[in-house]
């Protein structure tokens, strides 16, 4: 299989994944290897992915309580910062449904992307699901950048990065995300830390086996290649 065509696999299975909806602990095996072993790491603490999840969903079932099928808002909330994308009828309907996000439990910032447009259709929809897979094949492509480290949302064409990282992959993972053909623009909405912060952030390596040390007087004798190494008894007392 060539570059492009393993990179097209790559591109339709995480873009399946994300409209199946499954979890980022699950390996997705591309060509015999696993890529969802990037996607397992997450900056996050397991208690702001909670938060997140419960964000989610409190606010999207409050959401289609008071707007049903006449709005489209997407809910992504990551490190309890929450990005509102999507279609509602008025502008006073996005900024009503802001501050109700804002007044949700352990939300800390909202960013309202929200415009005044009818509901897309399901052909923009899943043109957009199949962008956000472009990209993120695209990050592992390149190889430079952690691609666990973004969460990529596509509405309407405009691409919206998110994610704990430092100001050098906030760059790279934009000028990718530029470069994915059917991206119209790329919006960034990170949470910027040093390259300290994220040294502390990485899982420290394992410490190398203590080996049994051989006493200098007693060397134990090489192996001779196509025979067995035979260790003689202690003569009988």
């Amino acid at each position: 299989m060539t570059k492009q065509s393993n990179r097209w696999v790559c591109t339709l299975l995480v873009a399946a994944a994300l409209g199946a909806g499954l979890s980022a602990c699950v390996p997705l095996v591309v060509g015999g290897a696993a890529v969802g072993a990037m996607v397992a790491v997450d900056r996050r603490t397991s208690g702001a992915q909670l938060d997140d999840e419960g964000i989610e969903l409190r606010a999207g079932n409050q959401i289609f309580g008071m707007y049903g099928d006449r709005a489209h808002v997407n809910v992504t909330s990551w490190n309890r910062q929450v990005l509102l994308t999507g279609e509602v009828p008025t502008q006073e309907d996005g900024q009503k449904v802001a501050q109700m996000v804002r007044g949700l439990q352990n939300v800390q910032s909202v960013v309202n992307a929200l415009v005044v447009a009818p509901p897309s259709s399901l052909s923009q929809r899943s043109n957009d699901t199949l962008l956000t897979g472009k990209v993120k094949a695209s990050f592992v492509d390149a190889k430079d950048v952690m691609s666990s480290a973004f969460k990529v949302v596509t509405e309407r064409g405009v691409v919206y990065l998110m994610g704990r990282v430092t100001q050098r992959e906030a760059q790279r993972a934009s000028d990718i995300a530029r470069g994915v053909s059917g991206v119209t623009k790329v919006v960034r909405v990170f949470e910027l830390i040093s390259e300290q912060e994220l040294a502390n952030t990485q899982p420290k390596p394992a410490p190398a086996p203590a080996h049994d040390a051989v006493p200098a007087s007693a060397p134990a004798p090489a192996p001779v290649q196509g025979q067995v190494q035979v260790q003689p008894l202690p003569p009988v007392q």
